[in-house]
């Protein structure tokens, strides 16, 4: 494992998933060499996807930019020594207006 603690630079989720990631990231850097930076980020979403459903993306490596579509309380940007990790849920517009059709259906039973 990377010597030093995780330091979250950035996050939406709560503390309990939070911890959930950091732990997964421990576990991994215990699995893997810090240089196996895709099978690190393999590890971290199959155990997101077990734990909280499918659609977690994860990217892990030492210099990176990003810019993502997240879902609500379901991102976490994180560094263990000089190894960053960005993991989120990603959001797409279609899910959106599954979400709005949803509301409109149940509306319309209460009515």
């Amino acid at each position: 494992m990377l010597e030093g603690k995780a330091v979250v630079g950035e996050t939406d989720m709560l503390q309990a998933m939070q911890q959930e990631a950091l732990g997964l990231a421990a576990k991994a850097l215990d699995v893997f060499d810090a240089a196996e930076t895709i099978e690190i980020a393999r590890f971290i979403k199959k155990g997101f996807d077990k734990l909280y459903g499918q659609g977690w993306q994860c990217i892990v490596g030492r210099d990176f930019g990003s810019f993502v579509t997240h879902c609500h309380g379901c991102f976490i940007y994180f560094c263990i020594g000089s190894l960053s990790i960005l993991l989120f849920r990603g959001a797409a517009a279609g899910g959106l207006e599954a979400e709005a059709t949803r509301f409109v259906a149940l509306e319309t039973l209460k009515a």
